[in-house]
């Protein structure tokens, strides 16, 4: 039987986001998130030749957070956009992200605030992606990982993914005391 041949492969684009978190020396963090598309191939825009390797969106949002991660600031540039003049005219709407909390709603208040043509949709799309993120940061340095609290809360990520459900092996190997054996019906 005759071997198929190689299939190759033509880049087009890439899409990068960056988030990175910072802790001020007042107590707050600093989070700075990054979108950026790019084609590999020159891409005719309507509003002209976009060469490849030219962002077509070059675009950041900026928080900073407290520790019970309520978002005490918010804003946004916009550096590379398919239709300048128009992209970055959505004013200070990211403000709208002041007072919400990453844990708590977070991504049915970005919708309901930012969602559609409140804002910019790629923005809004990289908002999403920041409650893990800062989670992340955040995890064994503001919120415990290991032990749980004095009244009996656990651990931050017991029962928020499937390898760390409470009845499930990794819970039993490395948090035992917080393993629940479940019954089955």
């Amino acid at each position: 039987m005759p071997s198929a041949p190689p299939i190759t492969r033509t880049p087009l684009h890439t899409r990068s986001l960056e988030v990175q978190v910072f802790e001020r020396s007042d107590g707050w963090f600093d989070v700075e998130a990054t979108l950026r598309d790019v084609k590999a191939i020159d891409m005719r825009l309507a509003t002209g030749l976009r060469p490849a390797g030219q962002p077509i969106h070059d675009m950041r949002l900026d928080l900073v957070v407290d520790r019970q991660l309520n978002i005490v600031s918010a804003t946004s540039a916009t550096h590379a956009m398919p239709y300048p003049g128009t992209c970055e005219q959505h004013g200070d709407a990211y403000a709208q992200l002041v007072g919400l909390n990453l844990l708590q709603g977070f991504r049915p208040a970005l919708k309901s605030r930012l969602g559609g043509t409140q804002a910019c949709t790629h923005l809004t799309e990289l908002a999403g992606v920041l409650p893990t993120a800062v989670i992340q940061a955040f995890a064994g340095h503001v919120l415990d990982t290991r032990e749980g609290t004095a009244d009996g809360t656990p651990p931050y990520q017991i029962d928020r993914c499937h390898a760390l459900r409470r009845d499930g092996p990794v819970v039993k190997t490395h948090y035992p005391r917080w393993l629940v054996q479940r019954t089955n019906p």
